[in-house]
């Protein structure tokens, strides 16, 4: 049975607007992936701003060869364990493939998430006109979206493979993207898998803040997939992540030096990202 953690220091919550604060006050935001209660705490008590049930678990958890067979319900499942974790870290949850169809069912999907489930933030896939829409009903009703550019996991089919994008006259592309995203309403920006200097650029040029993963250290923070982190991910390790866990006694730790190192800028260095 899954008992709260009475031992984790007392923080105010994280909100929106404080999120806002920290890009303008220029400390980093540490958010990282989280599926269940156990490993929420262990999130909780190392500080960590913004904790994210990712599509990911369709992975890292199920086994799949991608996210794309990952479920509403199964979203729902989990980030409802997750939020029982949680007291002070901000809740975001994946909206799971085809969420986005319409309008209507990503406002229904929203709802499930943060209504029933508990999340404070949704995340979306993309820029393309229907998601736009998407994003500036959500936010209109009073749901936060996190909006999730670059490399986009639910579109690998259509990338060819999990590859790292808005290299060349693709970086206007997912400049453009960031600012419209941006625009529809979005209140955080993803951007996963870019060169480093496309990841400052888009940075700089967005009031929003924006989290990295494999863009480079110049962002407002950064994610990383907790089992990434831990260096327990099956196969190869994405060259973006490190392995917190080696070397030290235990996942507690391991988080704790994750949250240290984005505070500190002493994570991501040049070797985890991309030209």
């Amino acid at each position: 049975m899954y008992v709260e953690n009475s031992s984790a220091p007392a923080r105010k919550p994280v909100t929106v607007p404080g999120l806002h604060a920290m890009k303008a006050e220029g400390r980093k935001i540490v958010m990282l992936t989280a599926y269940d209660a156990s490993f929420a705490a262990q999130v909780e008590h190392a500080g960590v701003d913004i904790a994210l049930v990712g599509d990911s678990l369709g992975m890292v958890v199920q086994g799949q060869r991608s996210t794309l067979p990952v479920t509403l319900e199964q979203m729902v499942y989990h980030t409802t364990m997750v939020a029982r974790g949680l007291s002070a870290t901000l809740l975001a949850a994946d909206m799971p493939f085809m969420a986005d169809r319409d309008v209507s069912y990503a406002l229904e999907a929203g709802a499930r998430l943060v209504g029933e489930a508990g999340a404070a933030m949704v995340k979306i896939e993309g820029a393309a006109p229907h998601i736009l829409e998407s994003i500036h009903a959500l936010t209109e009703r009073a749901i936060p979206v996190c909006a999730h550019l670059g490399l986009t996991p639910q579109s690998v089919h259509k990338f060819g493979g999990y590859k790292v994008q808005g290299r060349a006259d693709a970086a206007e592309r997912v400049l453009s993207e960031a600012l419209a995203v941006q625009q529809a309403g979005a209140s955080i920006l993803v951007l996963e898998g870019v060169p480093s200097p496309l990841g400052e650029r888009v940075t700089r040029a967005l009031d929003i803040p924006v989290i990295g993963i494999g863009a480079g250290p110049q962002c407002d923070g950064q994610v990383l997939v907790v089992y990434d982190m831990l260096g327990i991910t099956p196969g190869k390790r994405p060259k973006f992540s490190k392995d917190f866990l080696a070397g030290r006694g235990s996942v507690g730790e391991a988080i704790a030096a994750y949250v240290a190192d984005v505070r500190s800028g002493a994570f991501p260095s040049a070797e985890h990202g991309y030209n």
